[in-house]
């Protein structure tokens, strides 16, 4: 045998003994007695995957080396027993991928089945830190009934999408006018400005919403080729979910059981529950997004725009002051629909920013104005 492949049968040693140091650790750190069993069980999985190099050593002709935990292990369970178990799971995701990686470069059969089940522990971790203390805060809030996810989405979209249009180019149009330029200039801008943001939003939104749905289609194709090459694999990964949300274990594999056992229905609750897409969806279009991020920007533009169209001078510069004043107040009130809190001080506090903003660029171009004109 040679001593790279020796080398390399430790070095896997080394990795999966400190992965079940770290999650009997976690085990003993959590007070969430399901979520306790979950660590419990990668651990043992863990300890497989110890046991098949521990052999690999052997049949090598070497002796099993005796390993302390590393630095980056102790550091972590230190972290998990002071403050909780949540904070070290987004670092510990990290190292379940990077694990699934290595094993990938190794070669086909067992160490093929390690790879797809480091990914899966990865996509375990990945769900518990979106959890608080077991149950999902979607799923809390879908069973209480009171947050109404995508409508509230859709307002808070629309109401930061108008007040970006408004306070930009009040702005932009304020700078102007502090450089003295013809009411005719003024609106030319103002319109060029609403034109262009509208535009840069709309692309923007396209390319965030078009990215994240290809991001989805290739993580269900990832799950599709998963669920077709190890669907038990699958079906524990989705038991130690369950149980994650405070199912009992019996309870989580029945359930687990049932939902996989129909092909029709395996990948959308995979889908949901692992990754938190919704397939019918996938981030939703994009074109819709995108029309909507260009309307709802042009109507928070126009306001500071309209009075040009009717007036010239200091009168189209006061009254298109006085519009953006309402709109802003109103993009303020729209918000305490999100925020709770009081009508007049969230309205009050979005007219100050946007007329400070304003009487910033307002300044600005009256410096450049003096300067290039005189």
């Amino acid at each position: 045998m040679k001593l790279e492949p020796l080398k390399r049968y430790i070095e896997n040693l080394k990795a999966e003994r400190n992965a079940i140091v770290l999650y009997d650790n976690l085990r003993t750190a959590e007070p969430n007695s399901e979520l306790a069993a979950v660590y419990g069980k990668l651990a043992d999985v863990e300890r497989k995957h110890a046991a098949f190099w521990e052999a690999k050593i052997r049949e090598a002709g070497a002796e099993v080396p005796n390993m302390k935990p590393n630095g980056k292990t102790r550091l972590l369970s230190w972290l998990a027993r002071r403050f909780g178990t949540k904070l070290v799971l987004p670092t510990i995701t990290a190292l379940e991928q990077n694990a699934g990686s290595e094993y990938d470069a190794q070669g086909p059969g067992e160490i093929a089945q390690m790879a797809s089940e480091e990914k899966s522990h990865a996509r375990v971790f990945q769900y518990l830190s979106r959890t608080s203390g077991g149950m999902e805060g979607r799923a809390v809030a879908r069973f209480e009934g009171r947050h109404k996810t995508t409508g509230g989405n859709a307002l808070r979209a629309g109401v930061l999408g108008a007040n970006d249009g408004l306070v930009s180019n009040f702005s932009l149009i304020m700078g102007v006018a502090g450089a003295e330029m013809q009411s005719a200039a003024i609106l030319l801008t103002g319109l060029a400005g609403l034109l262009a943001g509208a535009i840069s939003m709309a692309l923007g939104e396209w390319l965030s919403v078009q990215s994240s749905r290809e991001l989805y289609t290739h993580q269900m194709k990832i799950e599709e080729d998963e669920l077709t090459e190890a669907p038990e694999e699958e079906k524990e990964e989705l038991a130690l979910i369950y149980q994650a949300k405070g199912v009992a274990p019996e309870e989580a594999q029945r359930l687990a059981d049932r939902l996989l056992a129909d092909p029709a229905t395996a990948l959308d609750t995979l889908a949901r529950e692992e990754l938190g897409i919704d397939p019918e969806e996938l981030g939703g279009s994009a074109w819709e997004a995108a029309g909507a991020s260009f309307l709802l920007f042009a109507v928070g533009a126009i306001v500071p725009v309209l009075p040009y169209f009717f007036m010239e001078g200091i009168q189209s510069v006061v009254v298109s002051a006085l519009c953006s004043a309402v709109g802003l107040f109103v993009i303020g009130a729209a918000i305490t629909l999100m925020t709770g809190r009081s009508i007049l001080w969230s309205g009050f506090r979005q007219v100050l920013f946007g007329l400070v903003a304003a009487a910033v660029t307002f300044g600005i171009g009256r410096l450049i104005g003096v300067h290039v004109g005189g």
